[in-house]
């Protein structure tokens, strides 16, 4: 049996694409570890995997990326292992290392790219350090996948790289509707989920909310713009159509996101980062049956597109965008959506995962 060690940044508990690509591993012989780091609230995890979350001294900035990617090469040095995964830029150079030091398979799985992130875009000289890492490292790993086609075409431009395609698609799941913890009076109910950050357009949602009379908007995740977005619904005194739920845990989301009419994914264009964005809540939202709104954006457009399952921002203003959400809202995409949602399952792209691992090269 093959020991893999994977490693990511985040606390784990809310990381889906790692969590899936864990579980496909696992039973189909691999033994895994799962590395991450564990925060002040941090939830408990249950996993058939082996699990380790650092506790560490620092969680932002350049100190927690220089002490994780220390405690990861340490630990990495010493454990048994045959194959090491590197989800991101940012758990990349310590596995590297590792695998040059000791000669073994490594494995990189780039769920974006992390050079053009938004939080780096004002910050040339932390972008640059980022850029020069990626260029002397990403040229050397023969392993490589990622999460859309458009970042797969970057890197074969940029440096003549072969990245394969895998989805961030969630796992096939009958609907399982809970209830929510607030009273909806009969609205029609928007839902935005995942990460509350910069350029995910909330800013515009929440000012579109000014124009929906009949509309709650949901806001479920956590992030840096959190409680600037909180601060803004009280300044607009929204605060009984805009509600946060904070965040939860992937088996509660699944009950809420069904209760939802619409599911918004409004990213700005901020860099090709944004840019070539597919986020896997479009797909949690077309699992669960829900219609969705996307920016004007290559990949995620192209869902749309391609499954007819709602309808591509026409304009951001948000009068006319609370126009368009009510039309929207009036249209019937049951049909689309039963469709769609057998084709868009992880269980699609889990063959062409497995078999990266075990033709490694």
């Amino acid at each position: 049996m093959k020991k893999i060690i994977i490693s990511v940044t985040s606390d784990l508990s809310t990381d889906q694409r790692v969590a899936k690509v864990c579980n496909s591993l696992f039973n189909n012989g691999f033994d895994v570890l799962l590395i991450g780091r564990k925060l002040k609230n941090s939830k408990p995890l249950e996993r058939k995997y082996k699990t380790k979350r650092f506790q560490l001294f620092f969680n932002t900035g350049f100190l927690f990326f220089a002490e994780f990617n220390f405690r990861l090469f340490c630990y990495l040095l010493f454990k048994k292992k045959d194959i090491l995964l590197a989800n991101d830029l940012d758990t990349l150079l310590p596995n590297y290392l590792i695998s040059s030091i000791q000669n073994k398979k490594i494995v990189f799985d780039s769920h974006e790219l992390f050079p053009e992130i938004p939080e780096l875009v004002n910050r040339p000289n932390i972008k640059k350090v980022w850029l020069n890492l990626e260029k002397w490292i990403v040229p050397k790993i023969k392993n490589n996948y990622t999460v859309c086609n458009s970042i797969a075409t970057f890197y074969k431009l940029a440096y003549n790289v072969n990245f394969e395609t895998i989805l961030n698609l969630p796992s096939k799941k009958e609907i399982q509707k809970g209830e929510l913890s607030l009273e909806t009076n009969g609205k029609k109910i928007i839902l935005y989920q995942g990460a509350i950050n910069i350029g995910r357009g909330l800013e515009l949602l929440i000012e579109t909310m000014d124009f929906l009379n009949n509309h709650i908007l949901i806001i479920i995740g956590n992030g840096d713009m959190y409680s600037v977005l909180k601060e803004k619904v009280a300044q607009k005194k929204l605060d009984h159509t805009v509600f946060f739920l904070g965040t939860m845990l992937p088996n509660e989301l699944h009950k809420i996101t069904p209760l939802a009419d619409l599911g918004i994914s409004l990213e700005e264009d901020l860099g090709l980062n944004y840019r070539f964005a597919l986020p896997n809540k479009i797909f949690d939202y077309i699992q669960a049956e829900v219609p969705i709104l996307v920016s004007n954006l290559p990949e995620m457009k192209q869902v749309v597109l391609d499954y007819h399952v709602g309808e591509i921002v026409r304009n951001r203003a948000p009068k006319k965008l609370a126009t368009q959400i009510k039309q929207l809202l009036e249209k019937d995409f049951t049909k689309e959506l039963k469709v769609a949602k057998t084709k868009l399952i992880w269980e699609q792209q889990e063959e062409k995962l497995l078999s990266i691992f075990k033709n490694l090269k």
